[in-house]
C-alpha cells in the first residue's frame, strides 16, 4: 500500500456529528449558505460562459443529462453544454473501438464530440458551475458521492445501497483524489470510504483537496 492510499485505511471519530441529527442538518445549511454566495460573485462568470456556449456552437447553453439521485431517485444534473448538440448520436462520431471503450468507461479519451470551448470548460471544471443550482434545489450536496446515470450502478455492486443512501455531491472524495485517472472500482471504494466515514472533518478535508485539484487541473478530462 502507498502512502497516497492510506486513507482509505483511517477511521474519522467525531461520530457524535457524522451519525446523529446534528450533522446532516448543518450540512445543508451549510451548503445553501456557501452556494448562495458563490452563486452571486460568480454571476459575471455564468454570463460570460452562457454567451460563448452560445456564439460558439449551435444548441443549448445548458445540458440536462438524467443522473441516480439519493436513494435511486431520478436527477438531472445541470452542466454547461461542451459537445456538439447532437452527442447522443454515437453512431456518428464514434468508431466501433471508440465505443466499445466508451461502453466500458462512461468516458472516452479526446471525445470527437468535446467543443474547443467545451475542452477548455471541462480542464476547469468550468461545466460543473450550474450544478450549483442542484445543490439549491436539494437534489445534491456539495460534497458526496458524484451522481451516476443508471447504468453504472452495476459497478457499485453490494456498495449500491450504501453510495445511494446520501445526496451525490458537486464535489467528493473521489473527484478529489484522482477523478478519472482512478479505475472504476477505486472509485467505488472512495465514494464508499466517503459515506462510511463522512463528517464535518472530512468534508472540509475535502473542500480544500477539491481546490488544489481543480487548480492542478489534476484528473480533469
Amino acid at each position: 500500500m502507498n502512502g497516497s492510499d492510506v486513507w482509505m485505511e483511517t477511521e474519522y471519530l467525531d461520530l457524535s456529528l457524522s451519525k446523529g441529527r446534528i450533522y446532516p442538518f448543518f450540512k445543508r445549511i451549510m451548503d445553501i449558505l456557501m452556494v448562495s454566495i458563490a452563486v452571486i460573485l460568480l454571476l459575471p462568470i455564468f454570463l460570460l460562459i452562457s454567451v460563448l456556449v452560445k456564439i460558439t456552437s449551435k444548441g443549448p447553453i445548458i445540458y440536462k443529462h438524467k443522473r441516480v439521485g439519493k436513494n435511486g431517485k431520478e436527477i438531472y444534473l445541470y452542466k454547461f453544454r461542451t459537445m456538439v448538440s447532437d452527442a447522443d448520436n454515437f453512431d456518428k462520431y464514434f468508431t466501433k473501438e471508440e465505443l466499445e471503450k466508451f461502453r466500458e468507461n462512461y468516458k472516452l479519451e479526446n471525445d470527437p464530440r468535446i467543443t474547443k470551448l467545451g475542452k477548455i470548460l471541462r480542464r476547469t471544471s468550468l461545466d460543473e458551475l450550474p450544478q450549483l443550482f442542484n445543490i439549491l434545489k436539494g437534489d445534491m450536496a456539495l460534497i458526496g458521492p458524484r451522481p451516476v446515470v443508471e447504468e453504472e450502478l452495476e459497478y457499485f455492486k453490494e456498495k449500491k445501497e450504501l453510495i445511494l443512501s446520501i445526496l451525490p455531491g458537486l464535489t467528493g472524495w473521489w473527484a478529489c483524489n484522482g477523478r478519472s485517472c482512478r479505475t472504476y472500482d477505486d472509485r467505488v471504494k472512495l465514494e464508499a470510504y466517503y459515506v462510511k466515514n463522512m463528517s464535518l472533518k472530512l468534508d472540509i478535508k475535502c473542500f480544500f483537496k477539491t481546490i488544489i485539484t481543480v487548480i492542478k487541473k489534476e484528473g480533469a478530462k
